[in-house]
């Protein structure tokens, strides 16, 4: 049993990547091998699975929600002209603390105020392109 969290998933192509909290590369995700509501994965979610060879590399089974995880909401989508829908929407609250832990963990150094000053920029920038709400 391995815990990580979902980096990326396509609900369209039903894919995506999983990081394993160990470390090391990021696992493959299909559709077939969840044993969750598939509208329950989205990025930044914690999950448990199983690690299997794909034979093209890493694949994930079995997976599940992680203990105290709560069921995200269904995350919400946008689509132009009834066409599929282009990427997930993230709450701000969502975006905020996927920024955060991305900043802390690829540029540890940073201060406080440093990384509230990035997060800000960054909010806004989603925000203006229509990956966050607001």
């Amino acid at each position: 049993m391995v815990a990580g969290r979902v980096v990326r998933f396509d609900g369209t192509r039903g894919y995506g990547f999983i990081a394993p909290e160990s470390g090391g590369e990021d696992v493959f995700l299909h559709v077939n091998d969840l044993l969750i509501p598939e509208s329950s994965v989205r990025s930044g979610v914690s999950v448990e699975f199983d690690i299997e060879d794909g034979g093209r590399g890493l694949k994930a089974s079995a997976v599940r929600l992680a203990p105290g995880s709560l069921s995200p909401a269904t995350p919400v989508v946008r689509s132009t002209d009834g066409e599929e829908p282009m990427c997930d929407v993230l709450s701000a609250a969502d975006y905020t603390r996927d920024v955060t832990e991305l900043l802390l963990r690829a540029v540890p150094s940073l201060t406080g105020e440093q990384v509230l000053q990035v997060r800000r920029e960054l909010a806004q920038f989603g925000k203006a392109h229509g990956w966050v709400e607001g």
